[in-house]
């Protein structure tokens, strides 16, 4: 699908090109959910012009046996001799009506499937392709429940509203409008009795759709995907919580959003309990039989009407009515599709981390931050005003209260996103202007949250150098401490995470380790903070850091001020300013901030030795 060349502006006014112009993308910001989907759509709108095309015939036909039936009953019906020429042809009619319904329903059908294949494919691909541009903040902020409810789960929604609605409301239209007009030639009056059921359930349809129950539904789809991110996050950390007895409180937020789902479910299904009951009933084959019979009777014992017309009102009447019924339940399907659109939209629509236009190379490892400021969301800054200068070989400590600002600036260093004010340098080149693969060459990052894929071993640890060689693998599992565990496996490090093996939280973190160093990356940001329970698994992860961090330039989120007191440099944060700065010796000296920290941790770790005790 072509898209157009646009401009995104950046944070300093200059401009960098993105692969998708604002206004022309499928996602663009203007956009509603339909008009998301109409444009996708675009390529395919000769097949579905035929789905429409041959649904009609075929739904045309589908109603070719049942006026034979008729025809065939007033033939018979008829005093005297049958005329087995007009019995015969109305057969005939019957049967050739069946089978091109039968075709023409198959190939409409199979068109709209194939339609429904290629967008889901072509959906799939653009989120993907979203994905892979938007900036790694973005992900740190979000669950990958919520990232695959949309991309697997939204996706999906979509198959009832390409594949089915253009069949059911082309159905749903033409088979009562042919029925009717058939219906009205024989007798106005009888149609019109058929007709009531047909209204009185296109008014409670309607009130099924009101938009207080698609706000509701709105609501329930929020609470499926709340249960869907929560069950995905307790199987991806299942080995963790196992591995430490938190099974228990890790099911805590599933069962709570399952029961949270479950109570509204019993609303929602009870605020429409008796309409939908009462539609039901209006709309079935039985009580529009009853309702024409009856008419049918009244008219012919009055002598208003032959007895031989009232044959095809019990056969059409249903016909009347089916669609609609079936129509009204599509149409739910239809509006949650239109939600998964609106949720495709927005993820289409997350600015792409814009690439430089004029590429630059950093000169060293000299990392700088110049009058940084960042919010991710306007209004609420996050950071503000920082300056600071890493250089090369050093080590740098962020410490502060929680929501200090801490994680947002140490992940403006790998470029998780851009600051929306100021720069940062690396060797003197902004690292908007540097290339993401040159970038990731001279940074690299351990966090605490570690991110594994399902695949092999030696996969997940040459994830950033695909192209390393397996004794290069081998040789960084070592040094990480790892390498003992993997050959434990049941094939080694061709053993598959989630499939053949799992880890625990120790073992995740020094594989992270092992990326790290395959990377050999000359700077480092490094979430140090450990919350493993033994100290043996600490104590392993520390080691295989000491390896790591030799010689690097850090900046590290410490947690435990125990260990940042041989960094070169600490930095003390407060709602998102630096406060303090220097070495250990010199903020206790100072007896400022982090003297006061240091104190605090300090009764707070007495404290637990002595309830110990």
């Amino acid at each position: 699908m072509a898209t157009a060349e646009g401009l995104h502006s950046r944070a300093d006014g200059r401009e960098a090109v993105d692969d998708h112009g604002p206004e022309n993308e499928p996602g663009g910001p203007a956009a509603t959910s339909r008009q998301v989907l109409l444009r996708l759509l675009r390529p395919y709108r000769t097949s579905l012009v035929a789905v429409f095309v041959l649904q009609i015939v075929s739904s045309l036909a589908g109603l070719a046996p049942l006026v034979a039936v008729v025809e065939l009953g007033r033939v018979l019906l008829v005093p005297g001799p049958v005329d087995h020429g007009a019995a015969w042809t109305a057969v005939w009619i019957g049967v050739a009506g069946l089978l091109v319904r039968v075709v023409l329903a198959a190939a409409s059908g199979g068109i709209a499937h194939l339609v429904d294949g290629r967008l889901q494919l072509t959906l799939r691909r653009m989120l993907a392709q979203r994905l892979g541009k938007v900036p790694l903040g973005w992900f740190t902020r979000r669950s990958s429940g919520e990232i695959n409810g949309v991309v697997q789960g939204d996706v999906d929604q979509l198959h009832h509203l390409i594949a089915h609605a253009p069949v059911e409301a082309t159905s749903a239209v033409v088979v009562p409008v042919a029925s009717l007009l058939y219906l009205a030639w024989v007798d106005w009056r009888l149609t019109l009795v058929a007709l009531a059921p047909v209204l009185l359930g296109l008014l409670l349809q309607r009130m099924l759709q009101s938009e207080d129950r698609q706000r509701e539904g709105r609501r329930m789809g929020e609470a499926m995907g709340r249960i869907g991110a929560a069950s995905v996050e307790f199987v991806e950390g299942i080995s963790v919580v196992k591995t430490f007895g938190g099974g228990g409180r890790a099911h805590q937020r599933y069962r709570k959003a399952a029961d949270e789902f479950a109570d509204f479910f019993l609303t929602y299904v009870a605020g429409a309990a008796g309409l939908a009951s009462l539609a039901a009933l209006v709309l079935s084959p039985p009580f529009v039989l009853l309702l024409v019979l009856a008419g049918g009777t009244a008219l012919i014992a009055a002598d208003a009407m032959p007895p031989t017309d009232l044959l095809p009102f019990p056969l059409l009447a249903v016909a009347l009515t089916a669609p609609i019924a079936a129509l009204g339940h599509g149409l739910d399907n239809v509006h949650a599709a239109e939600r998964s659109a609106e949720r495709i939209r927005a993820m289409l629509n997350v600015a792409p981390l814009p690439e430089p236009v004029t590429p630059a190379e950093p000169q060293g490892d000299r990392v700088e931050f110049r009058g940084v400021g960042f919010a991710y969301d306007t209004g609420r800054p996050v950071l503000r005003g920082i300056d600071l200068v890493l250089e090369p070989g050093t080590t740098t400590a962020l410490v502060g209260p929680s929501g200090a600002g801490k994680s947002t600036l140490a992940q403006l260093v790998p470029r998780f996103s851009d600051p929306t004010s100021g720069s940062v340098l690396l060797g003197g080149a902004d690292l908007r202007d540097i290339p993401g693969e040159l970038l990731y060459r001279h940074v690299s990052f351990v966090l605490q949250d570690v991110r594994l894929l399902r695949t092999a071993i030696a996969d997940n640890i040459a994830l950033a150098v695909p192209d390393a060689d397996r004794a290069d693998v081998e040789r960084a599992a070592r040094a990480a401490g790892i390498d003992e565990r993997i050959r434990a496996m049941p094939r080694g490090y061709d053993s598959v995470i989630g499939e053949d093996v799992g880890l625990s939280g120790g073992e995740a973190q020094r594989l992270s380790i092992a990326r790290a160093l395959l990377v050999d990356a000359p700077v480092l940001v490094l979430d140090e903070a450990m919350s493993f329970a033994d100290a043996k698994t600490e104590a392993e992860v520390r080691a295989a850091l000491a390896t790591l961090v030799e010689g690097r330039t850090q900046l590290v989120i410490a947690h435990r001020l125990e260990t940042v007191a041989r960094a070169d440099r600490i930095v003390v944060m407060e709602e998102g300013r630096i406060v303090e700065s220097g070495s250990y010796r010199e903020l206790m000296d100072m007896n400022g901030k982090f003297a006061a920290m240091w104190r605090a941790q300090h009764a707070r770790a007495g404290r637990k030795k002595e309830i110990g005790r």
